[in-house]
């Protein structure tokens, strides 16, 4: 019988918003962009441009080659900007504990907490960073919608140090075994640590307005990324996906073909 997915209401996140240090500064007008490097394993391939015109923001992400069903549904994957932290995306010596998965806990130090959910529709505040029913669905998808910037958004734009991240792996491809996929998520017992951990990633970086990122943008991929974990603090609140039974979620390895 197809399983049915629910969303649970969580009491806090690592995935919440870092508070900025100092005064928040305004994102001077122009064009942010980035073409997103992979993680974990995935296969799929992204690019985001951030037109910012005072307090609004014109976000055009696109996004092809992710893990397409869960559950027997269409995959959610959920995506944010982050900032607070180094704006750079972690590379494979940030996986501490060897598991072959980079989690969100261990990216954080790197790319920092939520300040923005690129969600497609409603509220973008980091309280709905894992709001799966506001994510993208399958493998491929894009969102295109005007926003309003926070201060610790337009902070993180000016200081460079504002990064795209998009979560969710596929288990055909993960850098991780099946049991490790499986495991316990950083972020919920109730979910699969691959179902939430970081597929696409790239620091924003300013460009000439309404131009389209190309394959020389700078996705941080390649940047160091060390850390302390305290830039997770200020946990935030969200939605996380669990079984409408109840219990955890096992996702199984299939071939590439059938993903």
């Amino acid at each position: 019988m197809k399983q049915k997915m629910r969303l649970l209401a969580a009491p806090a996140l690592a995935l919440g918003a870092v508070a900025l240090a100092g005064s928040p500064a305004l994102a001077a007008d122009g064009s942010y962009s980035s073409t997103l490097g992979q993680l974990n394993g995935t296969t799929g391939t992204g690019s985001i441009t951030v037109d910012v015109t005072g307090n609004t923001a014109m976000v055009n992400l696109q996004v092809s080659g992710l893990a397409e069903t869960f559950m027997d549904g269409p995959y959610p994957h959920v995506q944010h900007i982050h900032g607070g932290a180094q704006g750079v995306c972690p590379t494979p010596e940030a996986d501490a504990n060897g598991d072959g998965i980079i989690s969100v806990s261990e990216g954080a130090p790197g790319y920092g907490g939520i300040v923005t959910t690129l969600s497609t529709s409603g509220a973008t505040t980091p309280a709905e960073g894992l709001n799966l029913a506001l994510g993208g669905q399958g493998g491929t998808y894009s969102i295109q919608r005007s926003i309003e910037l926070d201060d610790a958004t337009k902070a993180a734009l000016e200081a460079g140090t504002a990064v795209v991240v998009v979560h969710g792996l596929d288990p055909a491809t993960s850098t991780g075994s099946e049991e490790a996929f499986n495991s316990p998520s950083d972020l919920n017992p109730d979910l699969p640590l691959g179902a939430t951990s970081p597929a696409l990633c790239g620091t924003l970086v300013a460009s000439q307005m309404g131009a389209m990122p190309n394959g020389g943008a700078d996705t941080g991929v390649e940047q160091g990324a060390t850390g302390d974990n305290t830039a997770m603090i200020a946990l935030g609140g969200g939605l996380l996906l669990a079984a409408a039974a109840g219990g955890t979620y096992a996702v199984r390895r299939r071939s590439a073909d059938n993903a």
